[in-house]
């Protein structure tokens, strides 16, 4: 048997990591500003995170979720504190697109209705519901292709309270940085444009944070650069450094009705401990105001080069989420990055750089990243 053959791989075997660095089976050390897309949040290799997820799969890696977990109340507790969402309702699953699937599912239980408003450029995820609303007509198989989805202009508020205003829309599904889309950001006026028009008509406004939160933006959820709070969060990469884990954040309105969610896997004890690890790092070394000051640092970095190097048109972004629009493809700057510089970026569309790094990222990895970026350009 051999494996399906989905993904373009890059001729790199990666076999150890540390922090932001990574090295493949050659011994060749790489800068990862990649993160394993946006899922290192700690950093590779924390050595609090190893005795963590160690000591609790020597004890008890998993048991079905009939029977009490303590450690997924202590993660609930933990993640309100932190995140400023303590009165909201937590709901364990294994993945972003899961989240986004068991979020829009509980949207149409609560209001009973079908349709969800969505961006242009929007990515959600691959599995039915979340494919759906995902606006990429190449991933989207017929079977999913249900009608439910008006995609929209990402900050045309007026199209967006045309649509709710017709009274049918079940939820509005909102990345506040797009990943996918290229490092474009809701604006304030929008977003809270948007929470007012769903509170008129009905409509529960949904947060997808599986990229842009987590600490990623320099606050714990992108959405509160922006002052809005929505009704339902869905959250998974960092959430538990590598570990398959996701999650819905859930409004007290909410009240759960037995039957309507479940999950196999879903908030196990291993991935409970692998969470519960990330916060204690994010509290003791502050990740979340790291990634806010590299990421200015960072930002302002790109744009004096942009200055000096006429292939960057654009830098954006908030935090350590940022996009590197170029006037040449992608792959030209991405290729010898990796295989010239050994340096791991993400990318988007055909000509964007996306940047993604663990939110440990120091200012010296930063200068490191722009020198290796220069001789790429």
């Amino acid at each position: 048997m051999k494996l399906f053959d989905v993904y373009p791989l890059f001729d790199v075997n990666i076999v150890e990591g540390k922090g932001c660095k990574v090295w493949d089976d050659k011994g060749q050390e790489y800068l990862d500003l990649y993160g394993g897309h946006a899922v290192i949040s700690i950093g590779h290799s924390h050595p609090h995170y190893i005795n963590k997820v160690t000591e609790q799969v020597s004890r008890l890696g998993f048991y079905s979720n009939s029977v009490i977990n303590r450690l997924q109340a202590e993660l609930a507790e933990r993640l309100g504190k932190i995140s400023g969402y303590d009165d909201y309702q937590l709901f364990l699953i294994n993945s972003g697109a899961e989240a986004n699937e068991n979020a829009l599912k509980l949207a149409s239980f609560t209001n009973g209705r079908t349709r969800v408003l969505s961006a242009e450029k929007a990515f959600h995820g691959r599995t039915s519901l979340a494919v759906e609303v995902t606006n990429n007509p190449k991933i989207i198989a017929p079977i999913n292709d249900n009608g439910h989805v008006t995609y929209l202009p990402l900050n045309d508020l007026p199209a967006w309270e045309a649509e709710l205003a017709k009274g049918d829309v079940c939820a509005v599904i909102l990345e506040c940085i797009q990943g996918v889309g290229g490092i474009k950001l809701a604006t304030a006026e929008f977003a809270q444009g948007l929470a007012e028009a769903c509170k008129k008509y009905g409509t529960i406004l949904i947060c997808d944070e599986i990229q842009c939160g987590y600490g990623r933006s320099g606050k714990f959820f992108a959405h509160q650069w922006l002052g809005i709070r929505p009704d339902i969060i869905t959250v998974a990469k960092g959430i538990a450094n590598g570990f398959p884990m996701g999650g819905v954040l859930i409004s007290p309105e909410f009240k759960p009705v037995y039957g309507q969610l479940g999950t196999t896997f879903g908030g196990n004890h291993l991935a409970c401990a692998a969470a519960l690890a990330v916060l204690d790092v994010f509290e003791e070394e502050k990740l979340v105001e790291n990634a806010d000051s590299v990421g200015v640092y960072l930002t302002e970095k790109l744009k004096e080069l942009q200055k000096t190097e006429p292939h960057i048109v654009d830098v954006r972004g908030r935090g350590l989420m940022i996009g590197i629009d170029l006037d040449i493809p992608h792959k030209d700057v991405r290729q010898p990055l990796i295989y010239e510089q050994h340096c791991f970026t993400g990318c988007a569309g055909t000509n964007i750089l996306r940047l993604l790094p663990p939110l440990c990222l120091s200012r010296d990895d930063a200068d490191e990243f722009i020198e290796r970026l220069k001789k790429c350009l």
